[in-house]
């Protein structure tokens, strides 16, 4: 088994690579570049040749070449058998008129400047050498009484020139073919590098790369994360070191037989950690860790995925030993049925990674990890052990997780020392890691706003009302009998959760409306971790308290309002899962008459039973609504003068605490309360070190008996005490 890579290895890989060697392979871009810069090279020399021969020339009739002779203006010719070319002689009429349109079609920079443009090799500056005439003479001319005539006329130069075949043929390479040589190359050259791609990429989505798999490779700890950033989730964390401790000390596990795991499934509901763990195991791993998502294997070109399954496992088993993580790999693993075509692209990727996971050979040290919160839709053949050997469940973390949580965000943030971290980690019964981390951050930004250098304990609370009730409605305006409403309707809540036994105490109660679309809501702390475990007691206790607010609506108000809706959605989901799923009802006992369907997502249930049994279900969840509905009401009832009490401070503060409430009804000042968080229940004390449980009995020690005869009165000689 080859070692981990090495910082200094020449072969690491520290970013998106998909193909072996040393050299720099040119993107067909770049060959594409190259010729379209040569053929814009040719034409550009084209164009300057042919527009510096022809700004400098001027074309006029045969008869205007002979008048010129005659009145002697022409000074050299050039002739051959269909062109005639010549100057004039500096003193001619003819040159000055011509070199005046010159200037006033060039501009104001005068004849050194066109001379300069039009004869860049510097001839003698002169407007005779700088401008040349050219004229056809008629056809079967002959070229010798054209020489005696211009002898006779005073031509100072003439001649007669004779183009050879070679520069025919030159000129017509140059101007004609050679341009079509570097197009036609040029076309060639890309064609083979397209046709070369193709035959490693497999079929048409190996063009530009499509069928490369686009993982992002980290050579050790460059993710910045390693398990001392993971709280919360110690078996996953256990579960992952072994399988790191695998890649770094093989022998000590295969010495006794045992085989490296092929592939781990991380499972758990959003925003526990899965991609975190992942980014921690490649922080810690010291190995190559690719990372890819499961949507990057889909394309539209039917075997695309697959060719990137295939690439992804031969660049993973070159780097061996090494970590590939696909996140949401239930994009591509979702179970096989009859409605799949045998075309179908996401079944190919499927078949190509299960034939991938058992084709590589386990002791290369290439371990698959796989992320979802989705478990229930993942083929069969997926989860087997041979691929998927063990499956590590990242659920929501208990109150010591939480706790745990909380601390590792807490490390860069300055708080107070009123911040007590175990009761955040009570109120938020449920949250994920993700939710404690926007909590501390929103409680910063809180802190912030309000001038301070340090994060106090109201900060955190105040942050975890924003996160579930949303920020106060500044313009919201409400009548005085719909204040008055709602102060009954929330002050019935926390009547109802303050008299039940096995309720929540309450923390606070507002009627300030909030942008999650409450008009105003009661706050309860649980004071123990709940989450997995709770009675039917406590359950009802819970269905009770939701009524409370509808309870004191039809109670003291004679009404009912819409703004009970959620307190009965909750309460009705309560009771229906003490029917259907807890075996909590007289009607069906311990009958299961319905299954979780998204155990990680929004945990919803589907219903495994005939018509007639949900109907009688029915039934037996209004039965449990009523009997709650109706301990509400009592509740009610009893307490009217307590609750006028509470309501009317209530509708003066807009906002009070559990402990404002209790001292209104005990009969003390709610003023001398002290506490923004205060709860109807007395704080409990902190627990008693294990050291003052021990009880120190006094009692005297008997001593021992006086020695016999035979023994020597002497006594024994003591211990030597230590230095």
């Amino acid at each position: 088994m080859a070692g981990p890579v090495k910082p200094s290895d020449p072969n690491r890989r520290d970013s998106n690579q998909n193909g072996g060697g040393d050299g720099k392979k040119r993107a067909p871009w770049s060959y594409l570049s190259i010729v379209m810069w040569a053929v814009m090279l040719v034409f550009l020399l084209q164009m300057c040749n042919s527009s510096m021969e022809n700004a400098s020339v001027e074309t006029v009739p045969y008869s205007t070449f002979l008048h010129w002779v005659e009145e002697g203006q022409v000074a050299t010719v050039e002739m051959t058998s269909s062109l005639y070319t010549f100057t004039l002689k500096e003193d001619s009429p003819a040159l000055a008129e011509y070199t005046e349109k010159l200037k006033e079609s060039y501009g104001k920079g005068g004849l050194g400047q066109i001379l300069t443009q039009f004869d860049p090799k510097g001839l003698k500056g002169t407007a005779s050498a700088a401008i040349k005439f050219q004229t056809a003479p008629p056809p079967g001319l002959a070229h010798t009484n054209v020489v005696v005539w211009l002898d006779e006329n005073g031509v100072e130069e003439f001649e007669t020139v004779t183009a050879t075949v070679e520069q025919y043929l030159m000129s017509a390479f140059l101007n004609y073919v050679l341009p079509i040589l570097v197009m036609v190359g040029g076309l060639l050259l890309l064609y083979r590098y397209m046709f070369k791609k193709m035959g490693s990429g497999g079929g048409f989505g190996g063009i530009g790369g499509v069928g490369k798999a686009n993982a992002k490779v980290y050579v050790e700890k460059k993710t910045g994360v390693t398990f001392k950033d993971v709280a919360g989730q110690d078996e996953a964390k256990e579960s992952l070191e072994e399988i790191i401790d695998f890649l770094h000390n093989p022998g000590k596990y295969t010495e006794i037989g045992a085989k490296l795991p092929k592939g781990a499934l991380l499972v758990g509901p959003p925003g526990t950690g899965k991609t975190l763990l992942a980014k921690a195991v490649a922080g810690e791993a010291n190995v190559p860790f690719f990372s890819i998502s499961g949507s990057d294997f889909v394309e539209m070109f039917v075997g695309v995925g697959a060719s990137r399954v295939r690439d992804l496992f031969k660049e993973a088993s070159k780097m061996a030993p090494c970590i590939i993580f696909i996140d949401e790999i239930d994009t591509i693993g979702k179970s096989r049925d009859n409605r799949m075509g045998g075309n179908d692209e996401r079944e190919q990727t499927l078949n190509q990674l299960l034939a991938e996971l058992d084709g590589f050979d386990p002791g290369k040290g290439v371990i698959v990890l796989g992320a979802t919160n989705r478990p229930e839709v993942l083929d069969k053949a997926l989860l087997r052990p041979g691929r998927f050997d063990r499956r590590i469940t990242i659920d929501r973390p208990n109150l010591a997780g939480r706790l745990a949580t909380l601390q590792v965000h807490t490390r860069k943030i300055k708080l107070a020392e009123d911040v007590n971290l175990n009761k955040i980690a009570l109120a938020t019964a449920g949250c994920v890691g993700a939710d404690l981390a926007n909590l501390v951050n929103e409680a910063a930004l809180r802190a912030v706003r309000k001038g301070r250098r340090l994060v106090t304990q109201e900060d955190l609370l105040a942050s975890f009302e924003f996160v579930i009730a949303g920020s106060e409605k500044k313009n919201s305006v409400l009548t005085e009998f719909e204040r008055k409403l709602v102060a009954y309707h929330e002050v019935g809540h926390a009547m109802v959760a303050y008299k039940q036994k096995n309720a929540e105490p309450v923390q606070k109660i507002t009627i300030v409306p909030h942008t999650e679309g409450s008009l105003g809501y009661t706050l309860l702390m649980p004071e123990e971790d709940k989450t997995n475990l709770r009675t039917r007691d406590e359950l009802m206790a819970k269905i009770t308290v939701s009524m409370g607010g509808r309870a004191a609506e039809q109670v003291v108000m004679n009404t009912m309002t819409n703004g009970a809706s959620q307190d009965i959605q909750e309460a009705t989901n309560i009771a229906r899962n003490m029917v259907a799923m807890y075996g909590m009802s007289e009607e069906f006992g311990m009958m299961a008459l319905g299954s979780v369907r998204n155990q990680y997502l929004d945990g919803g249930y589907g219903l495994d039973c005939a018509q007639d049994t949900a109907a009688i279900m029915d039934k037996a969840v209004k039965a449990v609504l009523d009997v709650c509905y109706k301990a509400a009401v009592e509740v009610i009832e009893a307490n009217r003068e307590d609750m006028d009490k509470v309501v009317a401070y209530l509708l003066e503060k807009e906002t009070i605490t559990g402990g404002e409430m209790v001292a209104i009804l005990e009969g003390r000042d709610p003023a001398l309360v002290e506490g923004a968080y205060t709860s109807t229940r007395a704080e409990q004390t902190d627990i008693e070190p294990p050291a003052q449980h021990i009880h120190i009995i006094d009692e005297p020690i008997p001593m021992p008996p006086p020695p016999t005869d035979g023994d020597s009165e002497e006594p024994p000689e003591a211990p030597p005490k230590d230095e």
